[in-house]
């Protein structure tokens, strides 16, 4: 049986290489606004983005370039321009939102895959024959999409590959079509400038049609005013049922504009997931253990699974996000030899290491610190934290952008955490 690919996405460059090393067999990105994520789209430049789709290719792994956006009639010669060079930098494939676009960069750019964007809200075969015949090779599907839906698709068009989304954030609209924030703020979702509106509190309030009177209306305590707010998708207790299936033939995962830490534990959690599944030892607590790390606005396993009828837990009505159980203290930079605090590392207190799977944490004891495996974890102390501009301090906040010198070489983009 043929593996299913995990797509992670890419929101910098930096978060491409960590997405990488810690188990992706894709990543997904772009540049500019055409790439449906105004701020992970400014990260990149074409240079850049090139960079990362050679550092992908070296190690046998696949970038695919988003202009998923929705153009207006004056965008259309810009975005021709913006076709022709992103294919230049030689991307796996494009992810296009509209069957106009599809077309277009069918003419333009001949030699890259198309694959449709979960925008486009293909949830039958009717719909998926279309897009199959302009030439797509492979479908996002909605993310209202069944699993015996997609297995239909599959068993009409089997050459077509499917998709679909396994963990990341939830848009309250269907597919992520939604105008909230470009009503309240101008800011136009479908265009890559969403402002998540949706994750805002709001206040209720009653009218009185006979004389227009506006009154508040107050909550029962503890029920919250994120009446919009979607908890996050996590399918990583479903992907036994979703591989068995054999109609999906990749899992993404949403999140350009999260976190390293996001990108890593992700990836390396559906990677070790996915992995077992092959292997005849699937675990879904082990996993679901590791992802409550991550902050997150309380976690739903969508619709692959259950119909949106079946159940009423999909939203946080409580807050927009909340902490997940462990504090990330440190990243670990490319070289392996420093890190970045990302929280209070004081001398004496141990964190724990988390690198990419398969990579060799070195125990050591020397004037810097120690690193000592225990119960299956490697920890790490610091003696001394001696910062790359000369000083030595007993403790660091993460104010401080100076670099910390390790007390040995570590794998490329290791994270220290700790229990909160």
């Amino acid at each position: 049986m043929k593996k299913a690919q995990l797509l992670s996405p890419a929101g910098n460059l930096t978060k491409l290489k960590i997405a990488i090393s810690y188990g992706a067999d894709a990543v997904y990105g772009g540049v500019s606004h055409f790439s449906l994520r105004n701020r992970a789209g400014k990260e990149f430049t074409l240079e850049s983005f090139k960079e990362g789709i050679d550092y992908a290719h070296e190690r046998g792994k696949k970038v695919y370039a988003t202009i998923n956006g929705f153009p207006f009639n004056s965008q259309l010669k810009l975005l021709e321009s913006h076709i022709l060079k992103m294919a230049e930098l030689e991307p796996d494939a494009f992810i296009i939102a509209t069957p106009g676009v599809v077309r277009l960069a069918r003419k333009l750019a001949p030699q890259i895959p198309i694959h449709l964007s979960t925008q486009a809200n293909v949830l039958n075969v009717l719909d998926a024959e279309v897009f199959y015949e302009l030439g797509v090779k492979r479908i996002v599907a909605a993310r209202e999409l069944s699993l015996s839906d997609a297995v239909e698709i599959k068993k009409h068009l089997p050459d077509l590959e499917l998709e679909i989304f396994v963990h990341g954030s939830m848009c309250f609209a269907f597919s992520g079509r939604c105008l909230i924030s470009a009503l309240q703020n101008g800011r136009v979702p479908n265009r890559g400038s969403c402002a998540n509106d949706c994750r805002f509190d709001y206040e209720y309030y009653v009218r009185n049609p006979d004389n227009g009177v506006m009154m508040r209306l107050h909550e029962e305590e503890g029920v919250g005013t994120h009446i919009f707010n979607a908890k996050d998708l996590n399918l990583a207790s479903h992907l036994d049922e979703i591989l068995k299936s054999g109609a999906i033939d990749a899992l993404k995962i949403e999140g350009r504009t999260k976190s390293n830490y996001y990108a890593g534990i992700t990836a390396r959690t559906y990677r070790e997931a996915i992995d077992d599944y092959y292997e005849g030892r699937y675990r879904a607590p082990k996993y679901q253990e590791e992802l409550n790390t991550l902050k997150n606005r309380g976690f739903t396993d969508g619709y692959i699974i259950h119909r949106p009828h079946e159940k009423l837990n999909t939203q946080n009505h409580k807050t927009a996000i909340s902490e997940g159980s462990y504090q990330v203290n440190a990243e670990v930079s490319e070289c392996g030899e420093w890190c970045v605090c990302r929280h209070t590392i004081r001398v004496g207190e141990y964190k724990e290491i988390i690198a990419p799977k398969g990579e060799i944490i070195p125990c050591v004891n020397n004037e810097l610190g120690v690193i000592v495996e225990h119960n299956g974890k490697y920890l790490i102390s610091f003696k001394k934290l001696e910062l790359e501009n000369g000083k030595e301090l007993s403790e660091i906040h993460s104010g401080n952008v100076n670099r910390v010198k390790l007390p040995v070489r570590l794998p490329s983009f290791s994270f220290f955490r700790e229990e909160i």
